[in-house]
């Protein structure tokens, strides 16, 4: 077999856990944005390979692969290693996109590189990788109620009304990725880290 006719220049990895008892908790909205990505652009994520579901296409003129890592969090930095290394391409061409405790609901910041704080599935792509040096989406899901868990908030379903404030973030999410593909980091930061008018 000869290579891939498309080569992915930049790689979108939204975070989340597989399976359908996780698909549509606050945990999964890394997933949510990359499935919006694909249905947008037309990228179908029928791959199964480098231990994720995957799709290639053409994002704003830009090759890009679509991934959602088939890991469980907290072993997501293997399946972002196994992509990056099966696509040459570095850290710095890699947006991950996951759910964040510490901004609330309907929040998006974007930042070119960081800790993981706190996030399992980013201390496993930092661990793996061996740098915080690429960059991120962040979706606000806010903190649990003090009766609650942090497990079992993340894991669970948002409410009707947080779940439309967390689908309007990942339209937006979404739209930071979009505009990553083609200017520069601190353009899209400068763009969409302002509050929404």
């Amino acid at each position: 077999m000869g290579k891939p006719a498309l080569h992915p220049a930049r790689l979108i990895f939204g975070l989340g856990n597989p399976g359908t008892q996780y698909a549509s908790t606050r945990h999964n909205v890394g997933f949510w944005t990359v499935d919006l990505l694909a249905e947008r652009h037309g990228i179908e994520l029928k791959t199964r390979r480098y231990q994720s579901q995957l799709g290639l296409g053409v994002i704003q003129g830009v090759p890009v692969v679509l991934a959602k890592p088939q890991t469980y969090m907290n072993l997501s930095g293997e399946a972002a290693r196994a992509l990056l290394h099966a696509y040459h391409l570095q850290p710095e061409q890699m947006l991950v996109v996951f759910d964040d405790i510490w901004l609330a609901p309907g929040v998006v910041r974007v930042r070119a590189k960081g800790s993981a704080g706190g996030h399992n599935g980013m201390k496993s792509i930092i661990s793996a990788l061996g740098t915080e040096a690429f960059p991120r989406v962040r979706i606000g899901i806010g903190q649990p109620p003090e009766t609650m868990e942090l497990a079992d908030y993340v894991l669970s379903p948002p409410a009707p009304e947080e779940r439309a404030l967390l689908l309007t973030s990942v339209e937006r999410a979404a739209d930071a990725c979009e505009a990553w593909l083609t200017e520069p980091i601190e353009q899209v930061m400068s763009r969409f880290n302002r509050p929404e008018p």
